[in-house]
């Protein structure tokens, strides 16, 4: 048995006999799974990452309310009967994300607090929900329940005046795109920003935090985190789009969650697994573009909606252009 298995299994007994540490395991790997990752020490460096970016943006409700939606959503799965998913932290990730996301767009009071409880309530729900549509194709519902469930609150909140607006973009009709400005950033500021984008922060050592935490569970995934977001970066550089949001890396974030999914949490990587992997990533970003503009009228963001997007379009026909590697 190696030093590894044998925490492992040290930290799995003391789980398996209290209460408490055992709820604890779930909730930080209901974080890690926000990357695929199924690890309570990788969670942990996730909660590292969001504290650092919160806190470095002056945002710090958005920390809290991430620990807030992880722990109310990992509660709410602890009530339904798939255990084996609770355990891993299936029913966590999407109450993590609705919790950072609203105290970033949102200004945070009673209304806000409130609005993050029910949505992580809410985001378990809409899992079941959709991961029983999906089961016929054999694909996961992602994030999705995070995005229907923030852009319902986001565009509710223009009917409410205890939820007050501090960074929803405001509502336009598309135009063509006029670049002046000359983007800032470094490559490599860029790259880790785009990785922090995931928790919806621009964070150079918070995208850092986030890589070691991938690496801990999973080198792979933490490989195809970082070459999603170089690709995703080099593309829409390619692309020209706004240097403004390529230097906060907002034409990464979902492209890295393509690349960890398609690149090494459903497939086993291999050269014909890279190569799926890059034409998923670098469709994900025509996605992003062309969400933002389908959803400026509305004044929303997209979320990762473009990540689901894509990879649900790219796990469907997963089994038939390669089986072999589909795990």
């Amino acid at each position: 048995m190696t030093a590894k298995t044998s925490k492992q299994s040290a930290w799995s007994q003391r789980c398996a006999s209290n209460i408490f540490i055992e709820y604890i395991d779930v909730t930080l790997r209901g974080c890690a799974q926000v990357m695929f990752q199924n690890n309570p020490l990788t969670g942990l460096f996730f909660f590292a990452a969001v504290f650092v970016g919160a806190y470095g943006e002056g945002n710090p409700a958005a920390a809290w309310g991430c620990v807030l939606g992880t722990v109310v959503a990992t509660l709410t799965g602890a009530l339904m009967p798939d255990k084996e998913s609770w355990k891993v932290g299936l029913f966590g990730y999407n109450g993590c994300l609705v919790g950072v996301a609203l105290p970033t767009f949102l200004e945070p009071n009673a209304a806000l607090w409130g609005c993050i409880v029910l949505g992580s309530i809410v985001s378990v729900i809409v899992l079941i929900c959709i991961a029983d549509i999906l089961k016929v194709w054999k694909v996961a519902a992602l994030t999705a329940p995070f995005v229907l469930v923030s852009w319902i609150i986001f565009l509710a909140s223009y009917d409410f005046s205890a939820l007050h607006n501090i960074g929803l973009p405001a509502p336009a009709l598309p135009q063509p795109i006029v670049v002046h400005e000359i983007a800032g950033n470094d490559f490599v500021v860029r790259t880790f920003n785009g990785i922090s984008e995931v928790f919806l922060f621009s964070s150079l050592i918070a995208g850092i935090l986030f890589v070691i935490g991938l690496a801990i569970e999973s080198v792979w995934a933490a490989a195809f985190a970082v070459g999603g977001a170089i690709l995703a970066l080099l593309t829409a550089m390619a692309l020209g789009a706004n240097p403004s949001n390529i230097d906060a890396g907002l034409y990464s974030f979902s492209a890295v969650l393509t690349a960890i999914a398609l690149g090494s949490t459903f497939n086993k990587p291999s050269s014909r697994v890279v190569l799926y992997t890059i034409v998923g990533v670098i469709f994900t970003v025509i996605v992003q573009s062309a969400l933002g503009i389908l959803l400026s009228p509305v004044g929303i963001p997209t979320l990762t909606m473009p990540f689901v997007i894509a990879s649900w379009l790219f796990l469907v026909p997963n089994k038939d252009v390669m089986p072999e590697h589909r795990q």
